[in-house]
């Protein structure tokens, strides 16, 4: 299987907490979130309240790092932020983090699989992701 591309990024929370504060997470969310990722958040940001803003800025950091990291491996294809979704660990089922892209358009090229690993400890985000095509 040839690697198409590895991508990496990091963030720091502090840098989005107040990007969240001064124009909402929900309008962050409703910008970068896919549909299945954005209905997740909203049952998050529900349970926990918007006034749990470090839960809310590591959902929405770890998928804005996810996307990043995805749109350096996949270049020079550069999918929607919306294209892109992230699943996180499923504890119940044992199903690791997955990333898919599910491109609105044919030419997106030969992408068929991508890796995802994420890492979060305290102020900081890191996320790899690696392009594989099969």
């Amino acid at each position: 299987m040839p690697i198409l591309g590895i991508g990496v990024d990091i963030l720091h929370l502090p840098r989005l907490i107040s990007l969240l504060s001064r124009r909402g997470s929900e309008a962050f969310a409703t910008r970068i979130l896919s549909s299945q990722e954005l209905r997740t958040f909203q049952l998050l940001a529900e349970q926990h309240g918007e006034d749990d803003t470090k839960r809310i800025a590591q959902f929405l950091g770890v998928r804005w790092a996810v996307k990043e990291a995805a749109y350096k491996a996949l270049y020079p294809i550069r999918p929607t932020w919306k294209e892109v979704t992230y699943l996180s660990f499923n504890g119940t089922t044992g199903v690791k983090p997955t990333l898919v892209c599910r491109p609105v358009r044919n030419d997106v090229g030969p992408a068929n699989k991508l890796h995802v690993s994420v890492s979060h400890d305290g102020d900081y985000v890191y996320a790899q992701v690696i392009a594989e095509s099969t």
